[in-house]
């Protein structure tokens, strides 16, 4: 009896307000009709109803707008009540059955949301529609409460995904060497530069390989594309150089005098005289030892620059705390004055140490008061973290360098090349760094308080990761020697 006489109070309001005719009535009157239902298509909304449980949610929405569109026109407020009623008891439907499917279909949800980020509604539009299509048909099933049907739909539309995804990735990181080698067909590239081009086919179907088994880790498929590419264009090249000396229109000697040339330019440049009477192998080795040089001497110049501007900031600071001061200065400057003589002590040691290893052993730098031993002779097998005995004789080399600086904290840090994923390059880099610790608590009997060890996977490259001898730099043990200024 009392919701009947609130619905009649509720209707009275309604014909006052809507013969009033106002704006204000009309939504006085939406707030009424439309809070529960504005409510639950807010919610369903939330769950994506619209995606997950499209013929409820749709059939909402018409009875939402109807509702709104009566009300607008002053229609039978009964007829208004009803819509708005009929709306919120589908968005709540769509609401439930959306939630399910988040639940039911995750397995194709995360599948789809794969796809979509690899772009392949753009570049895998054939298997994205059918991928849709069965998902469409999943969520029509669900709808029903068709569960059975609606996991077989569910598994279709996961595979059809998931080969859309690939299809996409490939389709981002191969498709420029595809074309190249379709390019390469059509110059008859083959007939000329066989080799050079079936480098570049086998690299292209490595990198294949590498997405279909690990999609998600693209560091290596990159780099076999364009190496693919580097290859392609180097054939295509061969093949027009290759075809100008069949044809008569380049001699052999020709060429060669051509390709000797830019190295007799670099040697110029170098100051070293361009001798090539018998091949470029010597002018070669010359050219490498000189670019190493120069690159070792611009590294000593930048680390004696950053050491010195911070050498002279620090003694200027303390130079005028000491001359604002009147008691005391002789003992503080004298205490500067041993500051000084110790950071002398340091850079003889840091070149004596520097003279303990070949460069095909270790690299030794500066970084402030630190000694870094960058150990390029010390090797691992792939995917390994033990020591081999052919590396004792150039750790026996780090315990001299070490002894160098008594009571030093060291830091052994373990790095890798780009290739492999994040997180097994940082575990193998951790395993590298502790087994050198172990090394050298064993061997060295250095105690384990003065030793950390860290690994830092791929995150900190020297070289760039697109070359074979980048990669291999980057594959390093570091030990950092922080000398004991009491002791050094």
């Amino acid at each position: 009896m009392a919701s009947k006489t609130s619905f009649v109070r509720l209707l009275l309001l309604a014909v006052f307000l809507i013969g009033s005719g106002s704006a204000a009535a009309q939504n006085e009157l939406r707030k009424t009709f439309f809070k529960e239902a504005d409510a639950a298509k807010a919610a369903a909304d939330a769950l994506d109803a619209s995606l997950l449980a499209p013929r409820s949610y749709s059939a909402g929405v018409d009875d939402y707008e109807a509702a709104e569109l009566a009300l607008q026109r002053g229609r039978n407020i009964e007829f208004v009540r009803r819509k708005a009623g009929e709306a919120e008891e589908n968005f709540t439907t769509a609401a439930e059955t959306a939630g399910l499917a988040k639940t039911a279909l995750a397995q194709v949800m995360k599948s789809r949301q794969d796809a979509a980020n690899a772009r392949a509604p753009e570049l895998a539009r054939d298997v994205w529609d059918k991928a849709q299509k069965e998902f469409g048909n999943a969520i029509r099933y669900l709808e029903r409460g068709d569960l059975k049907n609606a996991k077989k739909n569910d598994i279709e539309a996961t595979t059809y995904y998931r080969d859309a995804e690939l299809i996409a990735i490939k389709a981002q990181y191969l498709s420029e060497t595809r074309r190249l080698l379709d390019e390469a067909d059509r110059a008859r590239v083959g007939r000329y530069a066989p080799v050079t081009l079936g480098k570049a086919q086998q690299l292209l179907a490595d990198a294949e390989r590498e997405l279909s088994e690990n999609r998600y880790d693209t560091d290596l498929p990159r780099s076999l594309a364009r190496q693919a590419n580097y290859e392609a264009k180097h054939a295509i090249y061969l093949s027009e150089v290759v075809r100008d000396v069949r044809d008569d229109n380049l001699t052999v000697e020709d060429l060669v005098l051509q390709w000797e040339e830019p190295l007799a330019q670099i040697a110029s440049t170098a100051d070293i005289v361009p001798a090539m009477s018998e091949g470029h192998d010597e002018l070669e080795r010359e050219l490498i030892t000189y670019i190493e040089n120069q690159r070792n001497h611009i590294q000593s110049l930048e680390q004696e620059n950053d050491a010195n501007i911070l050498r002279l900031a620090d003694m200027e600071e303390e130079i005028r705390t000491l001359d604002e001061r009147l008691g005391g200065a002789t003992t503080e400057r004298a205490a500067l004055v041993q500051r000084l003589e110790q950071e002398e002590r340091v850079k003889a040691q840091f070149e004596q140490v520097e003279k303990m290893f070949a460069r095909n052993e270790a690299r030794v730098f500066r970084e402030g008061n630190n000694i870094i031993v960058r150990l390029v002779g010390l090797t691992f097998d792939s995917g390994k973290s033990q020591i081999k005995q052919d590396d004792f004789a150039l750790l026996a080399k780090v315990e001299k360098a070490i002894d160098v600086f008594p009571r030093s904290e060291l830091i052994i840090e373990g790095h890798t090349d780009s290739y492999g994923g994040d997180a097994s390059n940082q575990q193998l880099s951790q395993e590298r760094a502790e087994s050198v610790q172990q090394y050298m608590i064993n061997a060295m009997r250095i105690p384990s308080y003065r030793l950390i060890a860290t690994g830092f996977g791929e995150t900190n490259p020297v070289a760039n990761n697109e070359t074979e001898s980048g990669r291999a730099r980057n594959r390093r043990i570091d030990i950092i020697i922080k000398p004991n200024f009491e002791s050094a």
